[in-house]
């Protein structure tokens, strides 16, 4: 069974799953619903882009009784935008029973808003995990008749800091209930939460293979940083791609990539974690209006973005961390749709990519640059064509410059300046302002996955290896390292490379003739109450000696 009209569900949840133009159910809804529906608590490995929010929303809807005035479900999630979003889908598909009541409450909104909502007496409450506490203790929120518990993307509220908050909320759900949780990776935190929590559930996994989203096609294309912007701009040309999604490393990265696209004329914004809410809350929904059609942002930001119909996701900047590529490329190929996925890569990324491969196990192809000449082509019978649709309205009401064109193009034509002339100056002005007019440096190597990377354990004679006293148990990503030295430093975020993140430290390159600038910019940098020491680290033995480092800093503490 994988169709949802086979479901034995509430007609009118049916009537809202059509209206939504779904028919297939994907791995995850196909698993996890049947067993929902039964009853049983669920754990269920679930990346972005898996069609997991159906997966809860349907047995909530089908579960809990509409004419009863309490809440009866919860959904934690760790952001506001995934809030609002799993807020939208369930009042999607549940649209045709007028009894349901669901609304989101979330940090960063006047809680008089929320609470207005909340008089309307909804049976389903999506909230982000501080402002649900803020909620219990005013007593606005009653969790004594919750009978169903979601946490979705419960790894993602761990890496927030929200373990605490979530053991504070469980701990109020006295009433029988069923929980399910919902993780792009099942760490040691989640099966800690899955025991104290949940009661015999049925762990669904989805397998590293079928991670990556099968209708998304992979290709990378390996080139000098200097033609990224280049390529994407042919590419994005070339194949007039509606929505666009590009991905970088850090938020430095964003705001360069998004300012030469705007110069190229694209219309584009920016997302990244230093803007404010309701800047972020702005962008979005203009991408999602078609108002803009490029949206560059990083990873933190993008987290819990819902948006359908993107054609296409670039990967700026080969992730630093396996998950997040499965993350970027979980944006396009939605809903049974098919998508494409580009990671442009230089050759101090190959390692990356190869990380990615072996992990995902997904087939990632070579893919050729169109060359110029082909771009210019598609570019002029774009400028053709627009200047024969503008004719044609022209023709259809009065335009009070037609008489004066006219004039203009006889005088011109009386001094011996023939129309021909006339068009291929139009032209001509048009492409210099869409394109920079230079050949870009194609790299036409493979990469390969076969036997082990040479290039990882491998140090680049121009680099050097450092060591900083910043690990996971400060709640930091790898992104959040790149981040830090790009902030603190002239450093940009190519000159970054190969971190590796333990418990208590971490380790990263950076071109040796900019070692002596990142010693001198962390020598007296405080973060949270805690000083941050940057070395140069030793090369030899240095899998040995992080091990003992890292033995030797959790006896301390």
């Amino acid at each position: 069974m994988n169709k949802f009209i086979d479901l034995n569900i509430d007609p009118s949840i049916k009537q809202g799953i059509s209206k939504k133009q779904y028919e297939e159910m994907t791995e995850v809804q196909e698993s996890v619903i049947p067993l929902a529906l039964e009853g049983h608590d669920i754990i269920a490995q679930a990346p972005t882009g898996t069609g997991k929010t159906m997966s809860f929303a349907i047995p909530i809807l089908e579960m809990i009784d509409s004419s009863s005035d309490k809440v009866q479900a919860i959904i934690l999630a760790p952001t506001r935008e995934l809030a609002i979003q799993i807020t939208e889908e369930i009042q999607e598909v549940g649209y045709f029973n007028k009894n349901i009541r669901v609304t989101s409450v979330y940090g960063g909104e006047y809680i008089e808003r929320q609470l207005r909502s909340l008089k309307a007496r909804p049976q389903i409450v999506v909230a982000t995990p501080g402002r649900l506490m803020d909620h219990m203790r005013r007593r606005t929120i009653k969790l004594n008749d919750v009978k169903i518990f979601v946490l979705d993307e419960a790894d993602e509220m761990l890496n927030m800091g929200f373990r605490e908050d979530i053991d504070t909320i469980l701990a109020d759900v006295t009433n029988e209930h069923q929980t399910m949780l919902f993780s792009a990776t099942i760490s040691k935190g989640i099966e800690e939460i899955a025991k104290l929590y949940l009661k015999s559930p049925k762990v669904i996994r989805i397998s590293k293979s079928e991670l990556t989203v099968s209708l998304v096609e992979q290709k990378y294309i390996l080139l000098e940083e200097k033609d990224k912007i280049e390529v994407m701009s042919r590419l994005i040309d070339i194949n007039d791609y509606h929505l666009v999604m590009v991905f970088c490393n850090t938020k430095r990265a964003v705001d360069e990539v998004s300012a030469q696209l705007l110069q190229r004329g694209f219309m584009v914004e920016a997302l990244h974690g230093d803007m404010k809410q309701m800047q972020r809350d702005r962008v979005m929904n203009r991408f999602r209006e078609g108002q803009i059609n490029i949206l560059v942002a990083s990873d933190v930001a993008a987290r819990g973005l819902d948006v359908d119909d993107v054609d296409v996701v670039f990967n700026y900047d080969v992730p630093t961390d396996e998950e997040y590529y499965i993350h970027r490329i979980g944006r396009t190929g939605r809903a049974k749709r098919t998508g494409l996925a580009v990671s442009l890569v230089t050759k101090k990324e190959k390692y990356r990519l190869k990380s990615i491969m072996l992990y995902s196990k997904a087939l990632i192809s070579l893919m050729e640059v169109p060359t110029l000449d082909k771009v210019m082509k598609v570019r002029i019978k774009r400028i053709l064509d627009k200047a024969i649709s503008n004719n044609e309205d022209a023709g259809t009401k009065i335009n009070k410059y037609q008489k004066l064109i006219s004039q203009t193009i006889a005088s011109l034509e009386e001094q011996g300046i023939s129309k021909d002339v006339i068009i291929n100056g139009l032209i001509l002005s048009e492409l210099n302002n869409l394109q920079n007019d230079f050949e870009i440096t194609e790299v036409r190597e493979e990469v390969n996955i076969k036997g082990k990377s040479k290039d990882r354990g491998k140090k680049a004679s121009n680099t050097t290896r450092m060591f900083i006293t910043l690990g996971k148990k400060d709640k930091l990503k790898i992104y959040n390292i790149t981040d830090l030295l790009v902030s603190k430093t002239n450093l940009t975020n190519r000159d970054v490379d190969r971190v590796d993140m333990y418990d208590n430290f971490s380790f990263f390159e950076v071109p040796t003739n900019k070692a002596d600038q990142v010693l001198k910019a962390f020598n007296k940098i405080i973060i949270d109450g805690k000083r941050v020491n940057v070395e140069v680290a030793k090369d030899k033995g240095r899998n040995k000696e992080s091990k003992k480092r890292d033995n030797r800093n959790k006896r301390v503490r």
